[in-house]
C-alpha cells in the first residue's frame, strides 16, 4: 500500500509547488486591477494547448472518471453512448462563444462571466442573481468532487473516508488559494495529460484481465443481454432520458460558467483554433475509455456494491501497487481540476463582482493589491472549507449531485450568455425573468420529479427559461444603443 501512496504524495507536492510559483507571479502585479486579471484569468495569456486542457479539465470531473463509469458498471454500454454526447464540449464552447467573448471581454475589461453580464445588461439584479447562482450550484458541484476525491483515497490507500477527505481537501484548497488562475491552468495542463494516460492504462488493464473485449462482451451478454443495449440493464436509459442528455451535456454546456470563463483568458485566435481541435480529442478519449472500462469492469469483477468505487477498485485490484498509485492520479486530476476552477470563480464572484464593484466602486485606487490579495486568498479558502465540511456525510452516488449542479447552472446562465452575445434585442428584463423562472422551474421539476414526456428536469426548465427571456426582452424597454456598441460586430 505504501508503494501506491508514494507517487500520489509526489503528485500532490508537485501541484503545491506550482501554486507557490503562481503566487509569486501574482505578487508582481502592479495594482489592484492587474492583480485581479492575474489571479482570476492569468493575464489573458493561455495558448492553444493550455486553453484546451484547461477547458476539458474544468468540465471533466469526478462524475466523468468515477461517477459516470460507476453508472456504466451497473447500466452497461448504454451509458457509454450518453457519455459520448460530451465529446464536442471544447469545440462547441470555443466555436460558439470563444471569439466573441474574447473580443467583448477586452472591450469591456471583463474578468469574469458576471463582468460580461454587467456590461451587457447594465443591471445590478442580473449581477446579484448570477453571483448567487454561481455560489449555490458551484458549491453543490464541488461537494461531488470532494466526495469523489475522498473515496478515491479511501479505496486506494485503505485509510478512512474522512482521512482521505482531509488529505485531499487540504491539498486542493491550499494550491488553489495560493496559486490563483495561473497555477490552476498550469496544473490543469499536467492533470489533463494524467487523465489521458490514466484512461488508457485503466482500460488496458480491464481488457487484459477480462481476456479481451470479445470475451468480456460475451460475459456481459450472459450476465444480462440488456447490458449491451442502448437502453441499459432494466431499461435504465429510456429514449426521452437519452434525448435529455443532448440538452444537459450537449448544447446546454454553452451555459456552464466554468467552461465559458476560460474563453476570457486565451491569448489569440491561433490559440483558439488549436484548442478547438486538441480539446475535442482530449475530452473524447478519456470519456470513451473510462466509461468503457466501467462497463466492462462488471464482467471482470462483478459484485461491486457502490458504483462510485468501481473504477478505483478495478485499478487497485488489476494493477501493481506502484503503477496503480501513478495511474489513479488520472481521476484525482479530473477532480482537482474541476474544484480549482470553481473555487477561483466563487472567489471572483465575491471579491471582483460584489466587493470591488459595489464597495470599492470599481476604483482600483481605493484598494491595495495586498489587501485584495488577502481577501481573495481568504474567500477562496473559506468557500473550500465550507464544502469540505459538507462532504463529511456523503450520499451514495455523486454523479447525480454533479448533474443537478450542471442543470441548475444551465437553467440560469444559458439564455443570458447566449442571447446576450447574439441577439441585439436581449435586455435586462429578459435576463432577470429568464434566470428566475429557469431556476425555479429546475428546482420544481427536480424536487417533485414531475417529468414532461419522460424527459429530465433540464428540458422543461430550459424551455421555460428561453420563453421567459424572449417575452421579457420583446415587451420591455430596449437596451441603450450606447451600451450595445461594445457588442456589435
Amino acid at each position: 500500500m505504501n508503494n501506491m501512496f508514494f507517487p500520489l504524495v509526489c503528485y500532490l507536492l508537485l501541484v503545491l509547488g506550482i501554486a507557490v510559483w503562481g503566487s509569486r507571479k501574482s505578487e508582481k502585479s502592479g495594482d489592484a486591477d492587474s492583480f485581479m486579471k492575474e489571479y482570476f484569468i492569468g493575464g489573458r495569456s493561455m495558448g492553444g494547448l493550455v486553453l484546451a486542457m484547461s477547458i476539458i479539465t474544468a468540465y471533466t470531473s469526478a462524475s466523468s472518471f468515477i461517477g459516470g463509469p460507476g453508472v456504466a458498471y451497473n447500466a452497461g454500454l448504454g451509458w457509454i453512448l450518453l457519455s459520448m454526447i460530451q465529446v464536442p464540449t471544447a469545440f462547441l464552447t470555443l466555436g460558439v462563444l470563444g471569439k466573441r467573448f474574447a473580443i467583448i471581454s477586452r472591450r469591456t475589461n471583463a474578468v469574469t462571466i458576471t463582468d460580461f453580464l454587467r456590461a451587457r445588461y447594465n443591471s445590478d439584479t442580473v449581477v446579484i442573481l448570477s453571483s448567487a447562482a454561481l455560489l449555490v450550484f458551484f458549491m453543490a458541484s464541488m461537494l461531488a468532487q470532494f466526495i469523489g476525491g475522498a473515496r478515491l483515497f479511501e479505496s486506494i490507500t485503505g485509510y478512512s473516508y474522512r482521512t482521505g477527505l482531509i488529505i485531499f481537501g487540504i491539498t486542493v484548497i491550499l494550491y488553489t488559494t495560493v496559486g490563483g488562475f495561473r497555477a490552476v491552468v498550469l496544473t490543469d495542463l499536467i492533470q489533463g495529460f494524467m487523465m489521458l494516460i490514466a484512461s488508457f492504462a485503466v482500460l488496458f488493464a480491464v481488457s487484459k484481465a477480462g481476456g479481451g473485449v470479445a470475451k468480456i462482451m460475451d460475459t456481459l451478454y450472459k450476465t444480462d443481454p440488456a447490458l449491451l443495449t442502448p437502453y441499459g440493464a432494466g431499461n435504465a436509459i429510456p429514449l426521452p432520458y437519452m434525448l435529455s442528455f443532448w440538452v444537459l451535456v450537449g448544447f446546454g454546456i454553452l451555459g456552464l460558467p466554468q467552461t465559458t470563463q476560460k474563453c476570457l483568458g486565451f491569448k489569440n485566435s491561433r490559440s483558439l483554433h488549436r484548442a478547438m481541435v486538441i480539446g475535442t480529442l482530449a475530452v473524447g478519449f478519456p470519456m470513451l475509455a473510462m466509461h468503457l472500462a466501467g462497463a466492462m469492469g462488471r464482467a471482470v469483477m462483478p459484485g461491486i456494491e457502490i458504483g462510485d468505487l468501481a473504477i478505483s477498485t478495478l485499478t487497485v485490484k488489476l494493477m501493481p501497487p506502484f503503477w496503480a498509485g501513478i495511474f489513479i492520479a488520472g481521476p484525482l486530476a479530473a477532480i482537482m481540476s474541476t474544484i480549482d476552477s470553481m473555487l477561483i470563480m466563487c472567489s471572483a464572484a465575491i471579491v471582483k463582482d460584489l466587493y470591488f464593484h459595489y464597495a470599492a466602486k470599481n476604483d482600483a485606487s481605493r484598494v491595495t493589491p495586498a489587501s485584495l490579495r488577502r481577501m481573495s486568498f481568504s474567500v477562496t479558502a473559506f468557500i473550500g472549507i465550507i464544502v469540505f465540511f459538507a462532504a463529511m456525510q456523503p450520499p451514495a452516488l455523486l454523479v447525480w449531485i454533479n448533474l443537478f449542479a450542471f442543470g441548475g447552472l444551465e437553467a440560469v446562465f444559458f439564455c443570458p450568455i447566449l442571447f446576450g452575445l447574439y441577439w441585439r434585442k436581449a435586455n435586462a428584463s429578459g435576463a432577470v425573468l429568464s434566470m428566475l423562472t429557469g431556476c425555479a422551474a429546475f428546482f420544481f421539476f427536480t424536487i417533485t420529479k414531475v417529468s414532461v414526456c419522460g424527459t429530465t428536469a433540464i428540458v422543461p426548465s430550459l424551455s421555460v427559461s428561453v420563453i421567459a427571456f424572449v417575452l421579457g426582452s420583446l415587451f420591455a424597454k430596449a437596451e441603450d444603443e450606447t451600451l450595445l456598441k461594445n457588442f456589435d460586430f
